[in-house]
């Protein structure tokens, strides 16, 4: 509910804090209407999830997308305020946490496939990277919130795998402009960074170090560092999915962007300010004009939401008219136009909905401002 959000804020700025007053801001958007309209498509989008889980814990979708979209859905819970063990949804959140911990392998990989090999795209050596991060980012956000046994095993796999980031963060790169950055689990032989898997990696790397995990700030600086050579130098305020190749920069690589520099302490660099004009002047997609809507847009409004003021007020309420508009009857959403995510099913989907929908609660830890 609202009261949530805008009581955590009013009880901070009681205290005089800067960080509450953001919140507050992300709070106070919307009209009343609009905060009922946006309360309606959380929960209904979570009610649907909850139909999704599997016998295993896990939340229905393609192995190769596995543990990464049922972490995404547990993320989804979290961020509306469900917890494991207790309320509706607490025993699917403890089971499919244990899917998600089943799911590391022995040096440290969160992956259901075996992902060894030479890269083949859409396979487990192309998609591996992006379900470790994405696994260890949700890990990191719900450790506080485990208890006993679980709790231990939630610590010991975060510590397993952070060591894997750390190690494929420190693979051999064919350019110094790679450096820093990930990529794949299996060499592609062409470029050995892109801003998109680093971004989740960066991201887990921030979560487990708010957790109070052992994390060097070396290893994030180096991955602040290969965000900041993404940008591209002849359009102010745009990155790119890699250095030095303006061909492959969009909205989608600049709000990835803009939110790595944000979560790494650099949101009042003058880049993450241009970036977000830059954003702004662009403006929320039409559901149907984007064929990866909901990728896009989860980067774009989280980073619109560490940057706040009017790039917030600008933002949120457009793309919570698109969310809403386009939300199936059941509670679930579908690909917006095309098939290039389909593979990973409406239970993706629709949590990245949901994610895009509840930063103004403030609740999960790594996205509180």
């Amino acid at each position: 509910m609202r009261f949530i959000a805008v009581t955590v804020s009013a009880l901070a700025l009681l205290l005089g804090s800067a960080d509450a007053q953001q919140a507050e801001s992300l709070a106070d958007v919307l009209s009343d209407s609009q905060w009922r309209s946006l309360e309606r498509s959380v929960d209904r989008g979570l009610k649907w999830l909850s139909t999704q889980q599997e016998k295993d814990g896990s939340f229905d979708s393609a192995k190769v997308g596995q543990p990464a979209v049922t972490s995404l859905a547990i993320m989804a819970f979290l961020s509306r305020g469900h917890q494991p063990g207790s309320g509706p949804y607490g025993k699917q959140l403890e089971a499919a946490i244990d899917y998600v911990l089943n799911a590391q392998r022995g040096d440290g990989l969160f992956s259901v496939l075996d992902a060894r090999g030479e890269y083949k795209k859409h396979q487990a050596s192309h998609t591996a990277s992006y379900n470790h991060a994405v696994t260890g980012l949700m890990l990191g956000e719900v450790y506080g919130m485990c208890s006993g046994k679980q709790s231990e095993r939630v610590r010991q796999a975060i510590e397993k795998a952070l060591i894997y980031t750390w190690k494929l963060q420190r693979n051999h790169k064919d350019r110094d402009s790679d450096l820093g950055g990930w990529r794949y689990v299996a060499d592609r032989n062409d470029r050995d960074s892109d801003i998109g898997v680093t971004g989740w990696h960066l991201m887990f790397l921030r979560s487990a170090r708010n957790a109070e995990f052992d994390v060097p700030k070396m290893f994030i600086d180096d991955a602040l560092g290969f965000v900041r050579r993404c940008r591209v130098d002849t359009r102010k305020g745009v990155f790119s999915y890699y250095p030095d190749d303006e061909d492959e920069a969009s909205m989608t690589m600049t709000a990835i962007g803009t939110l790595s520099l944000a979560l790494g302490g650099q949101f009042k660099d003058p880049l993450v300010k241009e970036a977000a004009d830059w954003m702004l002047d662009k403006g929320v997609d039409d559901y149907d004009d984007n064929k990866r809507w909901h990728y896009c847009h989860y980067y774009y409004v989280q980073a619109m939401a560490q940057v706040g003021g009017e790039y917030w007020r600008e933002t949120f309420p457009k793309a919570l008219s698109e969310l809403v508009r386009n939300q199936r009857k059941d509670g679930k959403w579908e690909p917006s136009n095309g098939p290039k995510e389909e593979v990973f099913g409406p239970s993706y989907f629709t949590a990245l909905g949901i994610l895009t929908l509840t930063p103004p609660y403030q609740l999960l830890p790594l996205y509180q401002r």
